[in-house]
């Protein structure tokens, strides 16, 4: 079920639904997806164009009274800005109705002798006759796939035809809004009427008309003839450049001289009309037709209506996204790949745009890969947690804090099986008949007394840092140098098993002799060698466990601890590690039960004495005597050590006394080797 509930597809399912989300694209994904392309178009750096716009304020109110002004006023204001050296002037205020005051005529004299560009409107209805410039239209049968609307609203006769030309004013905002992109052509009743930004090139360009070549899918070349071929999106619509910059006045503080710029005249004064909404903020009309002007005339094509872009941002979404959930499997190299990604596809949006002008979206590739990726490395991290937990619960009471902790940062040292070099401590109580009879029927006394041993004999191993396998009864299996290294780990062991020792003596001291108990012993086997090791058992239970020869051996050398009278046994291979490090006497060649070739073993003793050297060689040449088959000589010095090392050995050379009686009694051949075989384990 863990395996399951952790398992990657989840992650791949989630990659789907998102993959899904961007090929739909939403209302609230487009919305963010517009928000992240205004913030590539408005940081930009500016570029200053002869453009200008003269703002009809608070302050121009003041001084030419109530709005709307009487269109005498109009023609002033025009005069004054050629008179300042405007090159032409595009006045931005709708006039469909005739002057209350009458000065309709006024206005249109002076815009007779002074060319000067008026704006109109699509509406539902039509009203007044717009001039039309015309169009030459190819493939007219696809004039629906250019924006639309019922009718025009354009100004009052005399002014209208006394304009060099009128251009649209309308614009539509984006699912947001925004105002980001303005059509250039408007079908209405089957014409084409320009835009403003259309008409002033127009003008400009000595132009009778524009042209316009349709396709099935919308606008396939729009041009100007003497201007050139514009470039736009298959509805005609151009993304404005908010890096195109205009200056702007008030209409009663105009420039000395507007060097023979574009200037656009509009009002801006509170109630008089609204501002749009846009990417750089709120816009007056008239501001946002002169920064149109300056994106087109400075052909700043910026683009978004290619598939292709659209496709391909799916496609790195999607390929991006696998390799994340995959590599997630190396943590660093998983997070390495989810940052470079992530950053990638903002870098490459940022790249497109400011090197070819096109918008490829970089927001919603990184924003989905930021949920996949914390998708995935939540479910991972929250399963290397439950790891952990598992781990720390089941090792806390058989390893030390250190131990754990290495386990919980690396679970794959238990997770994954190994072969490797092992000392195996096996541990047996000794005289538990005893202490079992002293409780009687107290079960919970004695249940407390043994896990009080228990204690005893864990703690050096936990100091160590060695792991315990398994408790089996009142016995106890421990290892070093798994799961964690230990380059010593045979002299760990030895040691281990000596402060066992001490701890069982304190033990008794402490606990069972204060209680009026029979005190308890303990024998220890030690050996080393290859073990197999890692997590074993059922499906349904399992636990860290190791296998292998070594093991064996070492289970078997500890069972002839009671035999051979001594408390700690040490394997031939742990012998051979640590010779250096304590004080050993060989004990026997045994060949214990199951193998065919004989092990020598050896006992350690604890804080050997100076004089012990001598009984040390003393003990060489008894067991060389026995090997001779001198059984009388090896009895006699037996005898003579029984009471040397403070006693430690006695039990082993009564016994050893006892072998070389036995051994006189069987035919031995002329090469025995001195081995023992054991005829039980």
């Amino acid at each position: 079920m863990r395996k399951v509930l952790f398992s990657p597809l989840w992650s791949m399912i989630v990659l789907g639904i998102l993959a899904w989300i961007m090929y739909i694209n939403p209302p609230f994904l487009e919305s963010l997806k517009l928000r992240y392309f205004d913030s590539l178009i408005v940081n930009q750096e500016p570029i200053e164009n002869n453009i200008y716009t003269v703002n009809i304020d608070e302050p121009s109110l003041e001084a030419y009274g109530q709005w709307p002004w009487p269109r005498g006023d109009y023609g002033s204001l025009i005069e004054e800005i050629y008179a300042r050296g405007a090159g032409l002037v595009v006045f931005n205020v709708l006039m469909s109705e005739t002057d209350r005051q009458g000065e309709d005529f006024t206005l249109a004299l002076i815009m007779n002798d002074l060319p000067v560009i008026v704006t109109m409107l699509g509406a539902e209805e039509n009203k007044n006759e717009p001039i039309n410039p015309g169009a030459t239209i190819v493939n007219s049968d696809y004039l629906h796939t250019i924006p639309s609307v019922p009718g025009i609203i354009a100004n009052v006769p005399d002014i209208e035809n006394s304009a060099v030309g009128s251009g649209l004013t309308n614009s539509w905002p984006e699912i947001d809004g925004v105002t980001r992109r303005i059509p250039l052509v408007v079908e209405s009743g089957g014409v084409l009427y320009p835009n403003v930004t259309m008409e002033v090139l127009r003008v400009l360009a000595g132009d009778p008309s524009f042209q316009i070549k349709l396709s099935p899918l919308g606008v396939d070349k729009l041009r100007i003839p003497q201007f050139g071929v514009i470039q736009t999106s298959p509805t005609g619509e151009v993304w404005i450049d908010w890096s195109q910059k205009s200056k702007s006045y008030s209409a009663v503080e105009l420039p000395d001289d507007f060097g023979g710029g574009i200037v656009f005249v509009g009002p801006t004064a509170a109630g008089v009309t609204q501002p749009l909404a846009t990417a750089a903020g709120s816009v007056f009309p008239h501001e946002i037709q002169a920064t149109m002007l300056g994106t087109v005339f400075n052909e700043s094509n910026i683009a978004r209506h290619s598939d292709a872009e659209i496709w391909g941002e799916l496609a790195f979404f999607v390929a991006a996204g696998i390799i994340l959930i995959l590599g997630a499997r190396w943590t660093y190299l998983g997070i390495a790949f989810f940052v470079i990604a992530v950053g990638g596809s903002i870098s490459i949006s940022y790249y497109a745009f400011n090197q070819y002008g096109m918008l490829v979206d970089g927001f919603t590739p990184a924003a989905f890969l930021l949920l996949v990726g914390l998708k995935r490395y939540i479910l991972k991290f929250l399963d290397e947690f439950l790891q952990k937990q598992a781990i720390k619960k089941q090792f806390a009471g058989y390893a030390s804090p250190t131990v754990v902790r290495l386990l919980q940062e690396n679970p794959d040292l238990i997770k994954k099986g190994t072969k490797r070099e092992v000392s195996i401590v096996f541990s047996d109580l000794r005289g538990f008949t005893p202490l079992g009879e002293s409780f009687g029927d107290d079960v919970q006394g004695l249940t407390r007394i043994m896990n009080g041993y228990m204690d005893a004999i864990t703690q050096p191993v936990l100091n160590a840092d060695g792991m315990i396998i398994k408790y089996i009864g009142d016995a106890s299996m421990h290892i070093h140098n798994a799961p964690i290294d230990d380059p010593n780990h045979a002299r760990s062991a030895v040691q281990c098993g000596l402060d066992m020792l001490q701890a069982v003596e304190k033990f008794n001291e402490e606990v069972i002799i204060p209680e009026g108990r029979p005190p308890v012993g303990m024998g220890a086997g030690i050996n080393t060698g290859l073990g197999y090791l890692g997590e074993m058992g059922s499906t349904m239970r399992h636990s860290y466990d190791v296998l292998g020869d070594a093991v064996s051996t070492a289970a078997r050398v500890e069972s002839k601890c009671k035999e051979y009278g001594c408390l700690l046994l040490v394997g031939e291979a742990t012998y051979e590690q640590t010779k250096d490090d304590f004080f050993y006497l060989k004990v026997d060649d045994l060949q214990v039960k199951g193998k065919s070739v004989g092990l020598s073993i050896y006992t350690v003793l604890d804080n050997p004495q100076h004089a012990w050297k001598k009984d040390q060689d003393r003990h060489v040449k008894m067991m060389k005597a026995y090997k001779a088959q001198n059984f009388d000589e090896a009895y006699r010095m037996s005898a003579a050590l029984a009471n040397c090392f403070d006693f430690k050995m006695t039990g082993y050379y009564k016994m050893w006394m006892e072998r070389c009686e036995y051994m006189k009694t069987q035919e031995l051949p002329q090469d025995w080797n001195g081995t023992f075989i054991a005829q039980t384990k």
